[in-house]
């Protein structure tokens, strides 16, 4: 790793609000660490909430959800998400559906290859907009197309096509099970140059924390737990497994 350069490789699945919400704090916190002149680069990589969802389903929301927590824990996730929502400038609908989002983990990793962080990011924003403040069904191909092309990703046509096919299918499904074989059990999960994690939807304040210390401009405090989804519940408050050592 090259000095100032640090590389972040944040795993998470698009129908997990902690990830959105996560990604707006990760975004502020790259703002407010200008100071450190740290060159941060970002890759994006799938986990899939459910995987054996089959990819032309969804289910509506709403059901999903109060089947999954009853009506009184699910008034109070939809309070605690809905307030850190609020405070990164993200709107959460709660109507909509729940899918399969390899397809559309497929058009990321495509982005990532044909554009690097700046396109991956652009789509996944672009993705995350749509499922969660649009209420969309990001499983239909006509709808994943239409983001594609207005991000500049492919054509219309072009991610019709892709999507049809099997393209980068194989790679991320590998790397979905391979984070489950390191242990990733919720997400976001996000690596820092490869040797330290940090689990959860973490606030700006503590990704700044471990940016101006890794340009050796402040202390670590101890990294506090933070919600994240898990393949059995999503939100819950996982301990966060990290710690940023000098």
């Amino acid at each position: 790793m090259q000095p100032g350069v640090v590389s972040l490789v944040v795993i998470e699945d698009i129908v997990c609000p902690w990830c959105y919400i996560g990604q707006r704090e990760l975004q502020k916190a790259i703002k407010d660490a200008a100071d450190c002149e740290l060159d941060i680069k970002i890759e994006h990589r799938p986990f899939l909430l459910h995987p054996g969802m089959e990819e032309d389903k969804a289910m509506d929301k709403r059901t999903f959800y109060l089947e999954k927590f009853g009506e009184e824990k699910l008034k109070q996730v939809k309070q605690v998400v809905t307030s850190r929502a609020a405070n990164v400038g993200v709107e959460i609908v709660w109507e909509g559906w729940i899918c399969q989002t390899i397809r559309a983990h497929r058009l990321l990793r495509k982005a990532y290859i044909l554009g690097g962080q700046e396109l991956q990011e652009k789509f996944l924003d672009a993705v995350f907009y749509a499922y969660f403040t649009e209420g969309k069904n990001i499983a239909d191909i006509d709808l994943l197309a239409d983001l594609a092309d207005g991000v500049g990703l492919l054509s219309k046509d072009e991610a019709v096509e892709f999507l049809k096919s099997d393209e980068h299918r194989e790679e991320v499904e590998q790397m979905a099970c391979e984070a489950r074989k390191k242990g990733v059990t919720g997400v976001p999960f996000t690596i820092i140059n490869g040797r330290w994690a940090v689990s959860g939807g973490q606030t700006a304040d503590v990704y700044t924390q471990i940016f101006r210390k890794l340009a050796g401009k402040g202390p670590l405090h101890p990294i506090p737990a933070a919600p994240s989804c898990s393949g059995n519940s999503c939100p819950v408050a996982q301990q966060a497994a990290a710690a940023v050592k000098s």
